[in-house]
């Protein structure tokens, strides 16, 4: 099988690498322009920057020159879940088991962790020791907001873009990358990492009074969680559209043709054409793989934002996010202060239970916050190789928008320069990533990745049916336990099947999809885990969810009844259709 355009090579010192947590960043093949002008030069150097300001590492552990972080192998983004082990048997109070969990989620595969020389080290448990010790202590984060600051200024000051040449585009697009990048995916590894402390303390304290679930709701409802944003402000577009005969019949036709059939209502959609634009401004950056340049967002592609907004208008009031995000945050103090009274006879637990608690909130805003500052980023980068895309299709010298994320960083002049020299190659690779899209790749893998020649083809391994009582483990997401009938949804963009109350059995669930969340009664999703956006931003809405359901996609039939408990992490059967 011929081997996908770019790739980076597997590492000695830190063989195991996987593609929990980064599944839901890029679940798609990783396409040439984004390896070589994201990966290979900024979040290799970013990555390492955030493990040594974190104590963890120093910079002489990792190769020059190598990717030993994140790589990309058989076309598909990967995890080194060797680092991430070692910082947890680095860090005071963690381990390799608890990064797993935080992380990976329960997966199968996973080899166990075996200690090799050179993890121990004291040195580096004292560095850790002493950010572990701010971390629980701060009460506030600057970074966050410094650089929220400044991405919001870069979204401001957008230039014309239209008035640019597309060599001007390319270079304004890449610059934003190799000015911002670095930092502020930086600091996105390292509150994420840092934020594990607080949780980890939470975790061990519940486990240890008999209370563990209740360590979950003790991260929930935190309030000011930026991924949480667009799915509140949909809802309120969503009661806007309930609201109005004529949006309803406008939005009962379908996503298809929706912008056209609001255009022409005139006067009659007005108000709701002036709040989605002030939504799209405000949230375009997020969509499907949004991390991948070629990739539409709302902004782009108005529809996929469009048609959670149209679950949400079926929706009934009391699914109001706001409502469910208070009653979240009521819990958490009530949970809080249950267990500050069972401690308070141990002033020392306490004190850290309580540095915990307060400590958690504040590092899982901060979490999603440097993440959206990512995002924007790569969206200003994203509106100006998107029209270079549609200059091309217009004047007839390429086939897709996207195919100029086919091009390698080092090929874009000349392909600027004359794109119909390129025009084979392009549809070439189109065709590979089309390949390597139907191919299953390994969720784990030690040392040297099986050879893409070898693996299935996605969805063609036999698993096993499903029987009512059947219990499917998954992994504590949010809190709460309720029943309804499944909807295995695939893709966001078409999620008509999703009624009010339903589950969302779903693959993964990057922002493009957290606001199908609110018009569901519980969520189902084949990976992820306790850290993961998807699951921060259910605990915001309230929403029971269990990740880390192996094939729950493929093993919950469509229509079955289930009961989604996201205390216990579990999944089981009621009925089937």
């Amino acid at each position: 099988m011929e081997p996908w355009i770019v790739g980076s090579n597997p590492s000695e010192r830190y063989p195991l690498w996987t593609r929990a947590n980064v599944g839901e960043v890029f679940p798609d093949p990783v396409a040439p322009l984004t390896f070589t002008t994201f990966m290979e030069e900024q979040t290799e150097g970013a990555w390492r920057d955030a493990l040594v300001r974190m104590g963890g590492f120093t910079h002489d552990e990792f190769a020059p020159g190598q990717m030993e972080t994140l790589g990309v192998f058989g076309g598909y983004c990967y995890l080194n879940a060797s680092v991430t082990r070692i910082l947890g048997e680095r860090a005071p109070g963690l381990t390799a088991q608890m990064m797993d969990d935080l992380f990976f989620g329960a997966q199968p595969g996973i080899p166990p962790y075996e200690v090799a020389p050179g993890d121990q080290n004291e040195e580096r448990t004292a560095a850790i020791g002493e950010v572990f010790q701010w971390a629980m202590t701060a009460d506030k984060l600057d970074i966050p907001a410094e650089s929220e600051t400044l991405v919001d200024s870069i979204r401001a000051a957008r230039p014309n873009l239209e008035a640019m040449s597309n060599q001007e585009l390319w270079k304004y697009s890449r610059n934003l990358y190799t000015t911002h990048l670095r930092r502020f995916f930086s600091e996105h590894i390292f509150i994420t990492f840092v934020s594990t402390v607080p949780v980890g303390a939470l975790s061990q304290i519940c486990a240890a009074i008999g209370r563990p679930e209740d360590a979950m709701r003790l991260i929930s409802g935190v309030g000011d969680v930026e991924s949480a944003a667009p799915s509140m402000a949909m809802w309120k577009l969503g009661r806007m559209v309930a609201a109005d005969p004529a949006l309803t019949a406008a939005f009962a036709q379908g996503v298809t043709g929706l912008p056209a059939r609001l255009e022409a209502l005139g006067p009659a959609s007005a108000a709701f054409r002036e709040q989605f634009q002030r939504f799209i401004k405000d949230y375009g950056s997020r969509g499907p793989n949004e991390w991948e340049i070629r990739s539409n967002t709302w902004e782009t592609r108005p529809e996929l934002a469009l048609a959670a907004i149209d679950r949400m208008r079926l929706a009934p009031a009391e699914a109001s996010p706001e409502l469910r995000n208070k009653h979240m945050a009521e819990e958490r103090e009530r949970v809080y202060g249950e267990i500050s009274a069972m401690l308070a006879g141990d002033p020392e637990t306490l004190g850290m239970f309580q540095a915990a608690a307060r400590a958690a909130t504040l590092f899982q805003a901060g979490r999603e916050r440097t993440k959206t500052n990512n995002v924007k980023l790569i969206q200003e980068a994203r509106m100006a190789m998107h029209l270079i895309g549609k200059r091309f299709i217009d004047q007839g010298l390429c086939d897709e928008v996207a195919d100029f994320g086919l091009v390698k960083d080092n090929e874009m002049d000349a392909w600027l320069a004359d794109p119909l020299k390129l025009r084979g190659e392009i549809a070439r690779r189109r065709d590979l990533m089309a390949v390597y899209a139907g191919i299953q790749e390994p969720f784990v893998f030690y040392g040297k990745q099986p050879d893409p020649s070898t693996w299935p083809a996605r969805g063609a391994t036999a698993i096993e049916p499903v029987k009512v009582g059947d219990v499917l483990a998954g992994f504590p997401g949010c809190p709460g336990q309720v029943t309804g009938v499944a909807r295995v949804i695939l893709d966001p963009i078409d999620p008509t099947a999703l009624e009010p109350g339903d589950i969302l059995v779903a693959p993964i669930t990057d922002p493009s999809w957290t606001p199908l969340f609110v018009s569901a009664g519980g969520v189902v999703v084949d990976v992820g885990a306790a850290q993961s956006h998807a699951m921060i931003v259910s605990r915001e809405l309230g929403i029971p969810c269990v990740p880390s359901v192996t094939n729950g996609t493929r093993r919950i039939p469509n229509g079955a009844t289930v009961t989604v408990n996201g205390d216990a992490g579990t999944v089981t059967i009621v009925s089937l259709p």
